[in-house]
């Protein structure tokens, strides 16, 4: 008869926070990998059908004594009792809290327990309801085992997950298999099965592009591999396999020196290359091929092309989808130029936008903002005129000009935003000082939304926005009511948002009836602004502590000049070091 063992730093087994029963289902994974498993089965029954979810390895196995007296400790630190590598294959321990050894219990309500090692196989069941019921006095539990006699060379674990939990949607077996291959996918030692199907490069989320080809000196090589829809994947890029084995590290066969390919895109491909005919040019460790082996140039160039022709569709299209979003922003400000400009501008948006693809739309609205206002510097427009000057067939005079039009287009860039953050700096000095009155902090802010964020760059205010501020809401605020006079501004932008600014002093602390108040200078403004959306930022010295931002719907910022200066300043910051690094 077995019975729990309650560490000290005891955490209720059901506790654990997961974020779907698949992640649920990894942590059996995560042990098997700890038990130095070669393979894992999981099948996982149709969604319909009554049978169990069963998770088994071919590890090490438990003893009657190691589940007694290890498995049933809950909240035991594994690497505290036996090290941070596993003993025969000496891989990084994954579990750690001693708690996810239940995670089956979050998808079903019994657990049984199989283990063999050394001639016996031990088991034993949970039921999750006994557990609940039992709430702390989990050591007076008492848990049923039952011994059988097995082959000596019969080890490894089963988990079997029956009456399974009818408040969660079953397991997904293309999410279940896309998180292990998240994982586990270059793990040559470690093979998972889902439904009896080795879980593969194909099943990351994303495009898979199969290539099979054959060279002179190598005969047939397959290529497998997927542009990953997703984050960055761990360890990316292609390995060579050789009679089935990994044959060194995964690498992007020369895409790597490809400027006009982001190293954010290239870590999203994942694949391998199959390559038998390459045995003579392996090493005699099998840990790398000879560098200098032909063959192995030849299906690197091929590799190389394949892999870059669907990588640069890929940046294409996602460039065009990033480029479509933002269109409407560019094709206002655009209007604003002179027309002899806005081609010329136009071309240079595309191509700093290009080699800034992959960076989110807040990094993107402030590389746009600072390109426009660069765009309007004098010495810009004389390297084009050079560029224009230059004869068809003066071809040196011609490079010259392209090589200065581009240094002069980045220059210009990095000027401007180190001159946003010249005018931080002033903006600064104003709210350090206490006598700063709002009007002051409003006409410096006025003409430079951007510091409030770069989607408000392309806003402005113009006349008939301050007219409709001073006659319906100010002109309220008269005779003893003058010095309760609020201090607001009202933009807009070309698709009809509105964005209301209250501003307070430096040294006031905004508390609940500065946003309410807010709240029916916007409601009054909606009566004479029906056809947009108006969003408030209320501004100060600080925000009171009893203002919790989650209970807020949205349309509504409370912030401190510090905090708004702060930001701003890091993406301007961010900006010029990418420059340099460009």
């Amino acid at each position: 008869m077995a019975r729990f063992k309650v560490d000290t730093r005891l955490a209720l087994i059901l506790g654990e926070n997961y974020r779907s029963t698949e992640l649920a289902l990894k942590e059996l994974v995560d042990n098997a990998w700890d038990a130095d498993a070669e393979n894992v089965r999981i099948n996982l029954p149709q969604a319909l059908e009554d049978g169990p979810i069963i998770i088994s390895d071919d590890g090490c196995g438990m003893t009657t004594k190691e589940l007694e007296n290890e498995y049933l400790v809950i909240a035991s630190d594994r690497i505290a009792r036996k090290g941070e590598k596993t003993q025969k294959k000496n891989r990084k321990v994954k579990g750690r809290k001693g708690i996810g050894k239940f995670a089956g219990l979050v998808t079903a309500n019994t657990m049984e327990i199989q283990s063999k090692a050394r001639g016996i196989q031990t088991s034993l069941i949970i039921k999750k309801e006994v557990l609940l019921q039992s709430k702390r006095e989990l050591e007076k539990i008492q848990l049923p085992t039952i011994t059988t006699k097995v082959k000596d060379t019969d080890n490894g674990t089963a988990i079997i997950l029956s009456d399974l939990n009818q408040n969660f949607v079953f397991p997904s077996i293309e999410k279940m298999k896309s998180i292990l291959m998240f994982e586990y996918g270059r793990q040559s030692d470690f093979k998972i099965f889902v439904n009896d199907q080795l879980v593969g490069v194909e099943d990351l989320p994303g495009e898979t592009f199969v290539k099979h080809f054959e060279l002179e000196d190598v005969g047939e090589v397959n290529l497998k591999f997927t542009i990953s829809e997703e984050k960055p994947l761990k360890n990316p890029g292609i390995v060579v396999k050789v009679n089935g084995k990994v044959i060194g590290k995964p690498s992007f066969f020369g895409l790597e020196d490809n400027e006009n390919i982001p190293g954010k895109l290239l870590k999203r491909v994942y694949g391998e290359v199959e390559a038998d005919g390459l045995a003579n040019d392996v090493t005699a460790d099998w840990g790398a091929i000879i560098e200098n082996s032909n063959a192995f140039q030849d299906v690197t160039q091929e590799v190389h092309a394949i892999v870059e022709k669907e990588v640069k569709k890929t940046f294409n299209r996602e460039v065009n989808l990033q480029k479509a979003r933002i269109q409407k922003k560019i094709n206002s400000q655009l209007q604003k130029l002179p027309e002899n400009r806005r081609e010329y501008a136009k071309k240079t948006l595309e191509r700093i936008l290009q080699r800034f693809s992959y960076e989110n739309d807040e990094r993107i609205n402030t590389i746009i903002s600072v390109i426009l206002d660069a765009l309007e510097y004098d010495e810009y427009w004389l390297v084009i005129q050079n560029i224009e000057s230059a004869q068809k067939g003066d071809i040196f005079k011609l490079a010259d000009a392209l090589s200065e039009f581009g240094l002069i287009d980045m220059a210009n860039i990095a000027i401007q935003a180190k001159r946003r953050l010249k005018l931080l700096d002033e903006i600064q000095k104003l709210i350090e000082d206490d006598n700063t009155l709002e009007i002051t902090i409003h006409k410096a802010l006025e003409k430079n939304l951007w510091v409030f964020g770069s989607h408000y760059s392309f806003m402005a205010s113009n006349e008939s926005l301050k007219s409709i501020v001073e006659n319906k809401i100010l002109s309220k605020y008269q005779g003893d009511k003058k010095k309760k006079r609020p201090d607001l501004l009202l933009s807009a932008d070309f698709s009809e948002r509105y964005l209301l600014l209250k501003f307070k002093r430096s040294n006031h602390k905004i508390d609940r009836d500065d946003e309410n108040q807010a709240e029916k200078y916007r409601d009054e403004l909606h009566q004479y602004l029906t056809s947009g959306k108006i969003e408030i930022i209320v501004i100060g010295g600080k925000k009171d502590s009893k203002i919790d931002s989650k209970y807020q719907d949205g349309s509504i910022v409370i912030s401190s000049y510090y905090e708004i200066i702060s930001k701003a300043r890091t993406e301007l910051e961010w900006l010029i070091r990418e420059l340099g690094n460009n």
